[in-house]
């Protein structure tokens, strides 16, 4: 019986040329002449086809046909009357509380205490449902109600929604600096979020030392 050896690995010597590049056969792996070995290829390597917020690539985003019709990513805030989805649990429970109370009554089952609270629901769901007004000045509105209060351009600002008073009123709290680098102002607005009227304002020069950051945030005048 004939005994068959194997070929060897890689190409015939006979088939390669001079410079020592195999003849014929497949092209090897690797990029087309004149191309780069890292186009089409992430930090790591790893292939990317997914653009970042520039138009460049490598960036975390989901393709278009994975987002949802109508999807919003922007952030809102809650409602403030949300509130009154709980006040109104709080009186219907305290009312079903009650008209136990009166159909159990001489029962075992039911005491004084049981009234009493009963009618401390109650008094909470109101509560809650009149301080449960609508928010009807977002954001963008006070912070343009801010601008206006503190009479010097601004840059840098930033909102937070809280609530005063007895009646738990939704206020805006709005942080700003002066429109200049490092910004020479800076102040503080407390805007109603119900009417947007202006409740109360402060403003002062500056103490904070910007120096570091802005040193940091400058780009370097020397090459790579």
């Amino acid at each position: 019986m004939a005994e068959m050896t194997p070929e060897p690995d890689g190409p015939d010597p006979s088939d390669t040329a001079p410079d020592g590049s195999a003849r014929g056969g497949p092209a090897p792996d690797g990029p087309e002449p004149g191309g780069s070995a890292s186009e089409g290829l992430g930090p790591e390597g790893s292939a990317t086809g997914v653009p970042d917020a520039d138009g460049g690539e490598g960036a975390d985003a989901l393709p278009s046909e994975l987002i949802p019709s109508g999807f919003d990513d922007s952030y809102r805030f809650p409602d403030n009357s949300r509130r009154r989805v709980a006040g109104g649990l709080y009186v219907a429970l305290g009312a079903a509380a009650v008209v136990a109370a009166v159909a159990l009554d001489g029962s075992v089952l039911v005491n004084s205490g049981f009234v009493i609270g009963a009618a401390g629901l109650i008094l909470i769901g109101l509560y809650y449902i009149q301080a449960g007004q609508p928010l009807a000045v977002d954001e963008g509105g006070a912070l343009v109600a801010a601008v206006r209060a503190v009479g010097f351009p601004v840059g840098h600002a930033s909102a937070r929604l809280g609530w005063r008073g007895l009646r738990s009123r939704p206020t805006w709290r709005v942080l700003l600096y002066s429109n200049d680098t490092p910004p020479a102002r800076r102040g503080i607005v407390l805007v109603d979020g119900i009417d947007g009227g202006v409740v109360a304002h402060f403003t002062e020069d500056n103490p904070e030392d910007w120096s570091d950051i802005i040193e940091d945030s400058e780009p370097s005048d020397s090459g790579p």
